[in-house]
């Protein structure tokens, strides 16, 4: 059973220094008596319910369902949704940042709406852009909302980046930055697509390199019914597209909720909460892990696993592995697969667990296959040379589903989430209690090159 009306929330805050905020995006509302209205407001019961309140409330796009030619239907939806359906929310108390989305902002006509009925916020955005991109600044913390759907630039996925680059320069001294637009940057649960999906391609490269040098700790985005966390380049992208359009949402796999986040000089924390007030998700982000020298040797074969059972995403404590893994590439493998290291469970062979080299390219590979029967997903990292002296990290962090499946090449060197069209990540996996070094559990699938040494640490309960 959900919260009653009398009882609180707890929210994160501050060790010391800091904000505390709540993001949630996607209604898709603003029509009386509408399916949406009703999912919209237990979303919106929940926030009501956090304990301190929020500071501020980032809501990144897609508030009514919009999407109409008719200006005066437009606007009577905004109108529903600001004086009803957000009129339990004190803005003056608690201000509320919007950003455009492809429900509110697809043409000429309706980005003028937009600016018209959120008169209230900031005109300091890019040119030609004003009351649709704006920055606030607020003491140590910089929020930068961009326009993902400019009508001059092309309409839906183009974003326009001098002025976002300007403004984070301008601002180089704020402590935490975030930047808040509707469409992300890579791709959620394998959606992906130019411009409907995702930022354009020819935008995001340069877009994600802004973020990158100028310290951005996050990109905040929704447009994907779904949420997920991805690291690249040492920058988040965190999506959350959960407050009100549940029949669109995969069952099973992504819930209605609300994310409440707390901001200190240690970093970020989160936790997203369901229709009930429960955490189903929360991370602490950064996570700190041991100099990869310190961290045992792997012999070669079979040997127990260091922890074993299942870590969800729920947990105060995540489970995080990790591996240094050196090594030397074979030459032409004809593109066989070859295991760096499997995991299975007594005499069962199936591995849940699998990471190797695949392909002609020997491009690094995982896969996870929790159940029996069904099809193991697919991350996919670093292709490498033939003959090539090799060293790569490699993570697995329960608290951050598909996307907590990360790379890197060392100590100095940020995280980055490796590709995948999972929905769901690491959680689901009964990590089971036997890894095979340099063979899979069948000794069909070999390491082909030479010198291959694994080094392993685990952080669990």
């Amino acid at each position: 059973m959900g919260k009653q009306p009398d009882e609180t929330i707890p929210a994160l805050t501050p060790n010391g220094r800091g904000h505390q905020f709540v993001l949630y995006g996607d209604s898709c509302s603003g029509v009386a008596g509408a399916p949406h209205e009703k999912s919209h407001a237990a979303v919106n019961r929940v926030v009501s319910l956090l304990a301190p309140k929020p500071e501020f409330i980032i809501f990144p796009g897609d508030e009514v369902i919009g999407l109409t030619g008719d200006e005066a239907e437009l606007r009577r939806q905004w109108s529903h949704w600001l004086e009803n359906e957000m009129a339990w929310l004190d803005r003056n108390e608690t201000p509320l940042y919007n950003s455009t989305g492809n429900h509110t902002t697809y043409g000429e006509m309706s980005e003028r709406v937009f600016a018209d009925v959120l008169a209230h916020l900031p005109r300091n955005g890019a040119p030609g852009q004003e009351g649709l991109s704006y920055f606030v600044r607020n003491d140590d913390l910089l929020l930068i909302f961009i326009h993902t759907l400019c009508a001059g630039m092309g309409g839906e996925g183009h974003v326009e980046t001098r002025w976002l680059e300007a403004t984070l320069k301008e601002h180089a001294g704020a402590r935490w930055k975030f930047v808040i637009g509707h469409h992300p940057t890579f791709a959620v649960n394998g959606f992906a697509g130019d411009y409907v999906r995702q930022i354009g391609s020819e935008y995001r490269a340069d877009f994600w390199r802004i973020l990158r040098q100028n310290g951005v700790l996050a990109y905040l985005c929704s447009h994907i019914l779904a949420f997920d966390t991805q690291i690249h380049d040492g920058v988040l992208q965190i999506t959350t597209a959960g407050a009100g359009t549940a029949h669109r949402m995969p069952e099973g796999v992504e819930y209605l909720h609300a994310v409440q986040l707390a901001l200190d000089d240690d970093g970020l924390r989160y936790q997203v909460l369901d229709t009930d007030g429960h955490v189903r998700e929360r991370l602490a982000w950064p996570f700190e892990l041991p100099p990869a020298t310190t961290w045992p040797c792997l012999s070669d074969g079979e040997q127990p696993a260091p922890a074993t059972g299942q870590f969800d995403a729920a947990r105060t404590s995540p489970a995080i592995f990790a591996w240094t893994i050196r090594g030397r590439t074979a030459g032409q493998t004809a593109g066989r697969r070859q295991t760096l290291l499997s995991a299975n469970s007594g005499e069962n062979t199936r591995e849940p667990f699998w990471m190797g080299l695949s392909g002609k390219t020997q491009q690094l590979t995982i896969t996870l296959q929790p159940e029996a029967g069904r099809s193991p997903h697919y991350w996919l990292g670093p292709r490498l040379n033939d003959d090539e002296n090799f060293c790569l990290q490699i993570a697995i962090h329960s608290g951050m589903g598909p996307g907590g499946i990360m790379v890197r090449h060392s100590d100095r060197d940020t995280w980055s989430s490796m590709p995948s069209s999972s929905s769901w990540g690491a959680e689901r996996l009964q990590w089971p209690d036997i890894w095979n070094v340099s063979t899979d559990a069948n000794g069909d699938l070999p390491f082909l090159g030479d010198e291959l040494r694994i080094s392993a640490h685990v952080q669990a309960e």
